[in-house]
């Protein structure tokens, strides 16, 4: 038989694969490291890097990223429910920036405005100079003309010309969008702060 299935069987450790870990440079700093990741888990390593040198620390950076990569807190990750609104629920809104054009005297920005009837996923858009109030009670006029109704909701982001004040679930609209969402007797509607899957399927469409 071969020696290392005798010493295999016999009990003996392998010479080659010693179990005894020897200690490392970076093992009595182990414990800032798992501290300052979990007050911010998303640290790079390289800054770890410069903070455990300033303490002491003599190894190799590929050490402590190795090190970093197996104690980083894992991040969370949000579940998702998907729903589907009913026919003439809602329509999402939104822009999106395509670039400078020339025009008499200089250059200006101009910007895709998108609605898409959440349930049809129809879309109507046009490009537009300004990013105002009045342009977008203008915009949301002309794609009710084009589709022939009305949804019972818009939804929006959070751009100013929008929302005025928000705090929480306490939201000042523009006075604007309010005067033209009374007349159409449509409810104005606004995506959580920072969370544009919210609109998921106008961001889509603009992608």
């Amino acid at each position: 038989m071969h020696r290392d299935v005798v010493r295999r069987v016999l009990g003996y450790p392998d010479r080659r694969h010693s179990t005894i870990a020897r200690p490392r440079k970076l093992d009595s700093f182990l414990p800032f490291v798992v501290e300052t990741l979990e007050q911010y888990p998303r640290l790079r390593a390289t800054r770890i890097y410069d903070m455990v040198r300033a303490r002491g620390y003599q190894g190799s950076i590929r050490t402590l990223r190795e090190q970093v990569r197996a104690v980083r807190p894992r991040s969370r990750r949000d579940a998702f429910l998907r729903t589907e609104t009913l026919c003439g629920e809602q329509a999402q809104v939104d822009w999106a920036y395509v670039g400078k054009v020339p025009v008499p005297g200089g250059q200006r920005q101009l910007w895709l405005f998108v609605l898409e009837l959440r349930y049809a996923r129809a879309l109507w858009g046009e490009f537009v100079f300004d990013l105002t109030a009045d342009g977008l009670c203008r915009s949301l006029t002309r794609a009710a003309t084009f589709f022939g109704g009305l949804p019972r909701q818009w939804l929006f982001d959070n751009p100013k010309i929008v929302v005025l004040e928000r705090n929480g679930s306490s939201i000042r609209f523009h006075p604007a969008l309010i005067e033209l969402c009374g007349q159409m007797h449509v409810q104005p509607r606004l995506c959580a702060v920072a969370q544009p899957q919210h609109k998921g399927g106008v961001e889509r469409a603009i992608r």
